[in-house]
Formats: C-alpha cells, sequence, structure tokens
C-alpha cells in the first residue's frame, strides 16, 4: 500500500506514521474447453470489491490500532465465502498491488507467494496460502477481454501479493480454490478498469467468484489523523450512494471519481480504489451493496457487494 508507483508495504512506513496513528499496510464461438468450463455452473456468482488490511496483519501481531476494529474487518472477511450461492469453482482477485502496462493474468499452475512488503518479523516471510492456479481459467480470461477488444498479457511466474494472500487466507483458509490475479492497468483509468469488468462479467455464470482488493480510503498520511476523519466519511458517503445507482449513472460517477467529496484526500493516488471500477464493470445491472462499513485507524472504510 503506498501513495506513489511503488506499492511495496514498509513497517518502517507503518511505524513512521503510527505515530500520527497510522496502521494500514496493491464473443467468438466457444471452444470446447471453454463449454466445459460454463456447463452446469448453477447460480450466478456475485463480485466484491474488500478491504484487505495492511500488510502482513492479522497473521503477524503488529501491535497497531483498536484491536476490536481489526477484529470487525478479520470476521467480515472470514465471512466473505458465504456470499456466494455455491462454492466458487474458482476465484479471479484484482489486487491494487499489481499493475502492468495491460491487464495480465498469472498463468502458473502453482503461483509462488510474493511478499511484497518488507521490514517486517521474519514470520512475516512464512505466511503460505498454497491456493493452485488455474491455466484453463487465465486463458479464459484472456479471450473474454480479447473479444471485447481489450489487449493482455500473461505472467507465467509471478506469486499472490498480499492483496491476495492476506483476505483470502482468511475467507479460504485451506487454499483449495484455484486462483488467478489480474492486474490493473498502469495508467489508471476508470473507464478500462470498467470495461475491463464489463468483459469479465460471463465468468460470473462459469462458477468465478471476481473479488477487487483494495481500500476504500487510502492515504497512508491520513490514517490515524483526526483530520482524516470528516473527508473519508465523505468520500465514503459519496461512494455508497454511487453504488446503488442505476448501472448507467453508477459508472458514469465511478468514472468521474476524482470529483467526489474529498477524493484526493482520500486518494492520493487511486491504485487502491480502482479494483472497485472492475468489480462495478462486472455488476452489470446489479445494484451494489455495503455489507462492511467501519471506522479502521480513524478513517471510515467499506466493502462494497453486487448480486
Amino acid at each position: 500500500m503506498s501513495d506513489d508507483h511503488d506499492t511495496r508495504m514498509t513497517r518502517r512506513a507503518l511505524l513512521g506514521t503510527a505515530s500520527a496513528g497510522l496502521v494500514l499496510a496493491a464473443c467468438a464461438p466457444a471452444s470446447q474447453e471453454v463449454r466445459a468450463m460454463t456447463s452446469g455452473s448453477g447460480a450466478r456468482m456475485p463480485v466484491a470489491y474488500i478491504p484487505h488490511g495492511g500488510g502482513p496483519w492479522p497473521f503477524v501481531e503488529l501491535g497497531f490500532g483498536d484491536p476490536a476494529e481489526w477484529a470487525q474487518l478479520a470476521t467480515y472477511l472470514r465471512g466473505l465465502a458465504d456470499i456466494a450461492p455455491q462454492r466458487p469453482r474458482a476465484l479471479l482477485v484484482v489486487s491494487a498491488h499489481w499493475e502492468e502496462r495491460i491487464p495480465t493474468v498469472t498463468t502458473s499452475a502453482r503461483p509462488p507467494m510474493l511478499y511484497d512488503y518488507y521490514g517486517f518479523p521474519p514470520e512475516s516471510y512464512e505466511i503460505t496460502w498454497p491456493a493452485p492456479g488455474d491455466p484453463q481459467l487465465a486463458a479464459r480470461v484472456r479471450a473474454l477481454l480479447s473479444a471485447a477488444g481489450i489487449d493482455s498479457g500473461e505472467d507465467a511466474h509471478r506469486g499472490f501479493d498480499h492483496g491476495t494472500f492476506v483476505p483470502l487466507k482468511l475467507t479460504f483458509p485451506d487454499a483449495d480454490v484455484p486462483t488467478v490475479q489480474l492486474s490493473m492497468r498502469r495508467d489508471l483509468d476508470p473507464a478500462s478498469h470498467l470495461a475491463i469488468g464489463r468483459a469479465l462479467r460471463p465468468l460470473r455464470d462459469e462458477g468465478v467468484l471476481i473479488v477487487g482488493s483494495g481500500m476504500s480510503f487510502h492515504n497512508m498520511r491520513g490514517f490515524g489523523s483526526p483530520a482524516a476523519r470528516a473527508p473519508s466519511a465523505a468520500f465514503d458517503a459519496w461512494m455508497r450512494e454511487t453504488v446503488t445507482l442505476d448501472p448507467a449513472a453508477r459508472d458514469a460517477r465511478l468514472t468521474a471519481w476524482d470529483r467526489a467529496p474529498s477524493a484526493r484526500v482520500c486518494h492520493p493516488r487511486e491504485e487502491h480504489l480502482l479494483p472497485l471500477m472492475v468489480i462495478a464493470g462486472a455488476a452489470g445491472d446489479d445494484r451494489g451493496t455495503v455489507p462492511y462499513s467501519s471506522m479502521l485507524m480513524g478513517s471510515q472504510v467499506s466493502a462494497v457487494h453486487f448480486g
């Protein structure tokens, strides 16, 4: 989590801002394989934009913040699997901690861990979440993007960053659901990310749970500051209203998100907000709900579900 192009989380950053109260630590005809993937998939999956916490929390004790606030977030994340009408066949995760020139998917059948933070205790680098990858799903994602005229790439070596393994270790502790990560575009253009989500909407009918992992408030200098409480509340109210609108109005407001109240106070750089755009694009006609909204280190933080 950072407000510059280096999205690695550092303990020094947490400690440095902890003195100010900071704790928060990135269509063509279907082939035989696609027909096999989509057949018998059952009910449509919802989509979710979630806050992923900070650094290796909660698997390493960092000693920051109100334990009750962190416990509430952990409880929400542990219950996330229950939003699906059936067990997901696979997960597609858009993490705030991965940006590429074009949307890029992980293709490894056994993705490694990517500890994209540094300066934490040694046990922070021993956390495991050995979920399998899903090369077939990665290929399907690329096919859907191509059908929508969106160039994409693939990465056979990248592992799960903490935007994926931290929250999903709480949600799926057995690490037994195949998982693919999808990067954001480095330009962070909101309309482009909405278009990516629209292209991927068919996955919801194929047993895939799409998750956007970020933070609805992400100002590293603002966490813990009394001055951030009112701006975070104003932006959060705008977001909660926006996601409940009809799709056209919702997408228009999300495209112009930086005109929202206190937008740049809450997101000096928007990489932790942009996963919401992908999720909203995939939402289709579904209207959003806000199943989690809480103060976290003095700022309002929320999750959004569609479907």
